[in-house]
């Protein structure tokens, strides 16, 4: 997986757009995300690679230079540790970083191995709410594991915290990559660019460097959550070797509702008419989210109609006010007839006279039109 392109990773087309290119990282983040695959080390690794993709594809200005350069000429540009400002200067910079292995020199300085993690601090885990807990807000626990940095390896993977040179990169951090005349340089897939390699592993983690622990947390959610939107609870993400915790994201998915449909804070509700109802223009209770409404039909009401109830919808979760409540017509007619129900029904035809028979007029004149293309 690590020699695909980055559109393979994400098993997109290279003109997918960037809601194409989210929803299938989502999925792919899902499916080898480390708490569904504790102890793999493979599915850890695909969750990273999955994350590198996602980063440079969905920022406008990576994926541009990745089409042009492929990864090499990101490095130093998807870390955004250096942001163009359009001048010669920038320009400059970048094609140093690209071209920093010709000549075998190199401007950056390797981090210290003992400084750096082997996972992100932040994290994110899934959580489904019912379309009312979304609507109103609730509060719910949840459950989830987060790395703790091994205090016997001090966060290495090694046994004692004991590293050496890394042997595919003899130390440097990063590897070169010759491209007819030219030599570009990455960082090492082998130690991370740290250069160095554990010489054992540590018993204690596995080599992984860190411990899986579980913990529980109870999350007070908004009112008018909706499905993408995150939250953010401080302090509660993984914990790296200085005792440093990051952050813990919970992503939301809202699952429908049998009669509500949600679109933004705008609420839909189909109500079924019979065509007498809709002809009369009764008045009808219908269901709302606080309760019961009174739904006036006009006379002749017509199918897929619209009924708007302000501010009868979900509150908007930065508190800017409430949608709409839309109530759509959705007409029904009987399907068979009595001799009864056809009499009654021809007697109400016939009380309306020319009125009930709209198509002759219309419908004469095209016919004599159309007599007119044979002669």
């Amino acid at each position: 997986m690590e020699d695909l392109s980055y559109y393979e990773i994400l098993n997109v087309s290279q003109s997918a757009d960037k809601t194409t290119i989210k929803k299938a990282y989502r999925e792919m983040a899902k499916k080898y995300h480390p708490d569904k695959n504790a102890g793999d080390a493979e599915a850890e690794h695909k969750f990273k690679l999955c994350n590198e993709a996602h980063q440079c594809l969905s920022d406008d200005k990576q994926r541009s230079i990745y089409d042009r350069y492929g990864k090499e000429g990101l490095q130093g540009v998807g870390g955004g540790s250096r942001r163009s400002s359009g001048g010669f200067d920038d320009l400059g910079s970048m094609f140093e970083e690209m071209f920093n292995g010709f000549g075998g020199g190199s401007s950056r300085r390797r981090q210290n191995p003992a400084d750096m993690e082997k996972y992100q601090l932040d994290m994110n885990v899934d959580m489904y709410l019912s379309f009312n807990e979304a609507a109103f807000g609730c509060e719910k626990e949840i459950e989830f594991s987060y790395k703790d940095s091994c205090k016997k390896c001090k966060g290495t993977g090694a046994k004692d915290a004991k590293l050496s040179t890394c042997k595919q990169c003899n130390g440097q951090g990063q590897v070169y990559i010759k491209q007819g005349f030219m030599t570009f340089s990455q960082t090492c897939p082998a130690c991370n660019g740290s250069g160095s390699a554990p010489t054992a592993s540590c018993e204690s983690c596995k080599g992984n460097g860190y411990t899986q622990e579980k913990e529980k947390v109870t999350i007070k959610v908004p009112a008018g959550i909706d499905s993408e939107n995150r939250l953010r609870v401080s302090g509660k993400g993984n914990i790296g070797k200085r005792g440093t915790r990051g952050d813990l994201y919970v992503t939301f998915t809202v699952t429908p509702d049998k009669h509500f449909v949600r679109n933004g804070n705008d609420v839909y509700i189909e109500i079924p008419v019979f065509f007498t109802q809709a002809i009369t223009g009764e008045n009808l209770t219908i269901p709302s989210l606080t309760g019961e409404l009174e739904l006036n039909l006009d006379i002749g009401t017509k199918d897929k109609q619209h009924f708007t109830f302000r501010g009868e919808g979900i509150a908007d979760v930065h508190g800017h006010g409430k949608g709409d409540l839309i109530a759509q017509v959705n007409l029904t007619y009987p399907k068979k007839l009595n001799s009864e129900q056809k009499e009654l029904l021809k007697k109400l035809q016939d009380s309306f006279g020319v009125e009930s028979t709209p198509h002759e007029g219309v419908l004469d004149s095209a016919i004599e039109k159309m007599k007119g293309w044979f002669k």
